[in-house]
């Protein structure tokens, strides 16, 4: 998933050490069944994720990883006791990598990633044909989510884009109260509506079930390595792979998020 920021979201850079604190790390899917040498076996256990292992040039073993979302490569020497973090460069100085990546790290994250976010808690906001799909994580006390739900409107009421908003709560000490009430109206679409065109949400206490589903929305939000709402997640037209953006976006990327000018 290829990550872009819209306005308003400042960007902090994290270093892979940093990025590895706190997460609880595994083999993944493809590795499975597949012992890790030692030093790799030591990075997951620091939070890295391994998706693939790969021949790499230089007689080296490669495996795609990811932390929080950030894709990284990490190269096994061929004595099996070390392992590097990094970027591989040829000597005409190519980036060998970033090919590695797409191919062992995101189009299997891309993959993944989708279906986390189709079986979400969300509420669907426009025709359930539309040809386009837009998952965004919003918080109903977020004001940069209010300026995108006006923005999508020309696409969403032709039939264009169904949004797929994933309730969450982070920006308020009443967000997940009010979130879970959204997700537990009798008619979640509508509520919505009303909420964005000016209604008020009175969150008194639902079923458990509710605030449980809020609950996992956070905990998806903070898996996938995001910090501001709404971050938006939509496959590209020719059908790579994802494109992700947090923030409110701006012109052009809105057209990209959309898939066309407006209507």
């Amino acid at each position: 998933m290829r990550l872009r920021t819209g306005l308003h979201t400042p960007l902090h850079a994290l270093s892979v050490t940093a990025l590895a604190i706190g997460l609880v790390g595994g083999a993944g899917n493809a590795l499975a069944d597949e012992p890790l040498p030692a030093p790799v076996q030591a990075l997951t256990q620091q939070g890295l994720e391994i998706h693939e292992r790969f021949d790499a040039p230089g007689g080296l073993t490669g495996f795609g990883a990811s932390a929080r979302g950030q894709e990284m490569a990490v190269y096994l020497t061929p004595d099996g006791d070390h392992a590097i973090v990094g970027t591989m460069m040829d000597a005409s100085g190519n980036n060998l990598t970033e090919s590695q990546l797409d191919k062992y790290v995101r189009e299997p994250l891309d993959a993944e990633t989708w279906e986390r976010l189709a079986d979400s808690h969300w509420i669907q906001d426009g025709d359930h044909d539309a040809p386009r799909v837009i998952y965004t994580f919003t918080d109903a006390n977020c004001p940069y989510c209010q300026q995108l739900w006006e923005a999508a409107r020309p696409w969403v009421r032709t039939g264009r884009v169904q949004m797929r908003h994933i309730m969450v709560g982070i920006l308020a000490d009443d967000s997940p109260a009010k979130a879970a009430t959204l997700l537990a109206d009798d008619d979640p679409a509508r509520a919505l509506k009303e909420q964005k065109e000016g209604g008020s949400i009175a969150p008194d206490a639902q079923p458990a079930r509710f605030e449980e589903q809020v609950y996992d929305n956070n905990q998806l939000f903070e898996s996938l390595g995001l910090y501001a709402t709404p971050t938006s997640a939509y496959r590209r037209n020719d059908g790579s792979g994802l494109e992700k953006v947090q923030g409110m976006p701006n012109r052009q990327d809105l057209i990209e998020m959309m898939g066309s000018e407006a209507p």
